[in-house]
């Protein structure tokens, strides 16, 4: 069983999350169970669900939830973009949330390749 505190992609998921929770704030009050909600929930099911394949025995299970948090992530991407579109989000809020975003997936697809050719 792994920490999922000791890995770095949880750490950046995490303060995404932290980030995501504070930006999603100014969305208008319409939005709280729509977008804001949506936004949020896609934000937290990334590290959520980092943090419960740790809890597995196999790296195959543990691959398998870095792919739901792939999904995740993918699904924030376009929340994101959705929010920028509607002039929920500021430009340069924007650019650094998807820039944060981009990073996490990209250390998620490094993890799951490493899982796979340990394996």
């Amino acid at each position: 069983m792994r920490n999922f505190k000791n890995l770095l992609v949880w750490e950046k998921a995490h303060k995404l999350t932290l980030a995501i929770y504070k930006a999603t704030e100014v969305f208008p009050k319409t939005e709280i169970y729509g977008l804001t909600s949506q936004t949020r929930r896609a934000s937290a099911s990334i590290g959520a669900n980092i943090a419960e394949g740790c809890g597995k025995q196999s790296a195959a299970e543990f691959a398998r939830y870095l792919f739901i948090s792939l999904g995740s992530a993918s699904e924030l991407e376009y929340h994101l973009l959705l929010a920028f579109d509607l002039n929920y989000l500021e430009k340069e809020l924007y650019v650094d949330l998807e820039n944060e975003l981009i990073q996490i997936k990209k250390r998620l697809i490094s993890l799951i390749k490493k899982l796979k050719a340990d394996s």
